[in-house]
């Protein structure tokens, strides 16, 4: 069966009847739909999210959110178990999606996380008390 007569089925099942006027319509409000939500901005939100879907960056996020000060590169170690390449690679992603912002202070860098972690992590915080 095809998506186009799955559709129609549920549009009968819905309205009591489907034209192929009104499956056309239907597949157009649809169409427009996709169109919306689609894009180069989605492709970055889905980038951003699949780069906080690890538990080592959404604990340097994390970190430098409450922290909320720049810190150097070696001041994750102590705090993460995993390898200094481990570290530099998820500070390169993070940066690369725009969650933290990277300044080169003489032969350190430093991280600081950016409004729009900020951003992500108190809406994640609110959710938390929402009740469904």
């Amino acid at each position: 069966m095809s998506a186009s007569d799955r559709l129609q089925r549920y549009l009968s099942d819905e309205r009591g009847s489907c034209t192929s006027d009104a499956l056309q319509e239907r597949l157009e409000e649809l169409e427009e739909l996709d169109a919306a939500v689609g894009g180069p901005d989605l492709e970055a939100d889905v980038d951003l999210l699949s780069a906080l879907s690890n538990e080592t960056r959404y604990k340097i996020v994390r970190i430098l959110h409450t922290a909320d000060e720049e810190l150097c590169v070696c001041e994750f170690a102590p705090l993460l178990d995993v390898s200094d390449s481990a570290i530099s690679h998820a500070l390169s992603q993070l940066t690369e999606v725009g969650l933290l912002t990277r300044r080169k202070d003489g032969k350190w860098r430093k991280y600081k996380a950016t409004n729009r972690a900020t951003a992500i992590l108190v809406a994640l915080d609110g959710s938390r008390s929402i009740v469904p």
